[in-house]
């Protein structure tokens, strides 16, 4: 199995987490985003899209960091990322797609280059874009994790990691790269600070990767 990231990435340091998370063991391939080797004629033969997590399995490649982590969820049950029962599934699945649906999409690097390449933002305002919806999203899941009467304060949900713990630690860091006044989010920063006790989470942070740099 060979994964294809780039440390930086945030769907890529999800991915990291599960895989850490699952105890599944994989070849890791850098492929160096900032000098666009994701646009090149080798990745994108590995993915069209030329977007990083791609995951090789056998003689398959899986993609789309959410496809991903659902196919590890079905082929490696234990440790379970999703609660059993139906309606915490969809509480988990939710907070996790604040983050994969309302909130990264908009702040990756390809939209940021375009901010920047072709609408001419600056550097500053690039980064206040980034802000901006990063405590959208923080606002509401710092609200949610308050309400949550049953939640241990280590983890989005329950006294386990799951899905929505592997969402937010990456957010986490991209708020600390723009700036995010992340004091704003005790009950997010505790869930953080608990997680980056745990080996799976700490080998999966960006730093801790063979391109960081």
């Amino acid at each position: 199995m060979r994964m294809h990231g780039f440390f930086r990435s945030g769907t890529s340091h999800r991915l990291r987490i599960a895989l850490n998370l699952k105890g599944v063991d994989t070849e890791y391939v850098a492929v160096d985003l900032q000098k666009d080797e994701n646009l090149g004629e080798a990745f994108k033969a590995i993915n069209p899209q030329g977007l990083v997590p791609a995951l090789e399995v056998q003689d398959k490649v899986l993609i789309q960091s959410p496809a991903i982590l659902e196919w590890l969820e079905e082929t490696y049950p234990t440790p379970a990322l999703l609660p059993q029962d139906p309606f915490a599934r969809a509480h988990v699945r939710a907070l996790a797609a604040m983050i994969g649906c309302d909130t990264h999409p908009i702040n990756n690097r390809r939209i940021l280059m375009y901010l920047k390449n072709e609408l001419g933002a600056s550097q500053e305002a690039s980064d206040a874009w980034c802000r901006h919806w990063i405590d959208a999203a923080f606002e509401a899941i710092e609200m949610l994790l308050g309400n949550d009467s049953g939640r241990e304060p280590g983890f989005c949900f329950g006294n386990m990691p799951s899905m929505a713990d592997v969402y937010l630690i990456p957010q986490v860091d991209s708020g600390k790269r723009f700036g995010v006044d992340l004091s704003r989010y005790p009950r997010i920063m505790a869930v953080y600070d608990h997680c980056m006790t745990l080996d799976a989470f700490r080998r999966a942070a960006p730093m801790a990767q063979p391109d960081a740099r």
